[in-house]
């Protein structure tokens, strides 16, 4: 991997991370398309740019980073076991599901998902907009739709902001513990991959590794500031229209 492909990936790493229309996806895409092998060393550069991701999400959210936010904290572990029983027991079984194809047809099929929920969904006073405010019942339904996000395309963001609003958090509520529920997550797979995959750093291009890291990690912070601002005033009808002609786009490709 030369300096200019770590660019572009961490830009697409820091872009898509915490947004609905999944990370791996476009990151499976984009590999395929400048040659890139899902080798070790590939392996190591994701988990490098996964870091600068989550050190942006920690800056954005240092104030919810105390222990005075213990309970909080204890619902986003409630919210990210499921994930943990789930991917320790199948990690081999869910690695096999990924493809480019399998990749666009989650993306329609998310995209369509979110169009429905969208089309039916009103935000309600009752609706809880403070994060700190989610029961355990909540996170721990949260918590299971974040399952879908092991089928590659799915999306980690789309599927816990989904599972949110439709167990009464609203846009932005379900937001902000979608991009909390993703420190823990991440930096669980993350440190796995490390201890896994620790000889995969050995002999790598540091110097594309480190430039990939700062881009990961501007880009994110920018990203998630954006579309926090977004979600205030809009939707997220236009996700699910991009998800759609993203994996239409894919399909004729292949």
């Amino acid at each position: 991997m030369d300096i200019v492909q770590a660019i572009i990936i961490g830009v697409i790493e820091g872009f898509t991370e915490f947004l609905p229309i999944s990370s791996t996806g476009h990151m499976i895409v984009a590999s395929e398309f400048m040659g890139l092998p899902q080798d070790a060393a590939m392996k190591a550069y994701e988990v490098i740019i996964q870091f600068a991701a989550i050190l942006a999400v920690v800056l954005i959210y240092r104030d919810k980073i105390t222990f005075k936010k213990i309970d909080l904290w204890m619902k986003l572990m409630t919210a990210f076991v499921p994930l943990a029983i789930v991917g320790f027991i199948f990690k081999d079984q869910i690695k096999a599901l990924f493809s480019v194809e399998i990749v666009a047809w989650m993306f329609i099929i998310g995209g369509i998902i979110f169009l429905i929920v969208e089309h039916f969904y009103k935000e309600q006073p009752h609706h809880i907009s403070d994060v700190e405010e989610t029961s355990y019942k909540q996170a721990l339904w949260i918590g299971f739709a974040q399952l879908f996000s092991f089928i590659p395309g799915t999306s980690r963001a789309g599927a816990t902001i989904i599972g949110g609003m439709l167990v009464g958090l609203d846009r932005k509520g379900s937001s902000d513990f979608s991009f909390l529920l993703a420190i823990p997550v991440m930096s669980a797979v993350a440190g796995y991959d490390v201890l896994k995959h620790y000889d995969a750093f050995i002999g790598v291009n540091w110097l594309a590794f480190a430039i990939g890291f700062v881009v990961a990690f501007v880009v994110a912070y920018i990203t998630v500031k954006v579309f926090l601002r977004f979600i205030q005033k809009f939707s997220f009808v236009p996700f699910g229209i991009y998800r759609i002609v993203f994996g239409i786009v894919l399909l004729m490709i292949l």
